[in-house]
């Protein structure tokens, strides 16, 4: 069985910086594309950033050059650093990882972390 845990997330002013982690855990053969997709109430899910096990990174334009996605491949670890927040970033943020476990390739989502950027 596969969990992925996520931590961070909360309160913060425009303008300021958030950090979060999403460790995924559990009986893996090896983790391929990790990523951060949010969803804001009423809207779609939306990915946010990828990145693979070798280091290619995607950002959505909404984020470019705010947002750092980063991962330790030793802690099955990914983050997200996010800077220069703004109220529209708010939403519940996931992270999902494609994972080799013993059935084959799967999906893996997170449970989902509230980020609120608000004065």
């Amino acid at each position: 069985q596969v969990q992925l845990v996520e931590s961070g997330g909360g309160l913060v002013q425009p303008g300021g910086s958030l950090g979060l982690s999403c460790a995924a855990s559990g009986s893996i053969f090896h983790v391929y594309t990790m990523g951060w997709s949010r969803q804001a109430p009423g809207k779609q899910r939306e990915s946010v950033a990828t990145i693979t096990s070798t280091g290619n990174i995607n950002y959505a334009e909404s984020v470019k050059g705010r947002f750092t996605i980063s991962r330790d491949n030793t802690k099955n670890t990914v983050y997200l650093q996010m800077n220069s927040l703004k109220p529209e970033d708010t939403a519940v943020y996931y992270c999902n990882a494609d994972i080799k476990v013993a059935a084959g390739i799967r999906d893996y989502w997170g449970q989902g972390t509230q980020v609120t950027v608000s004065s």
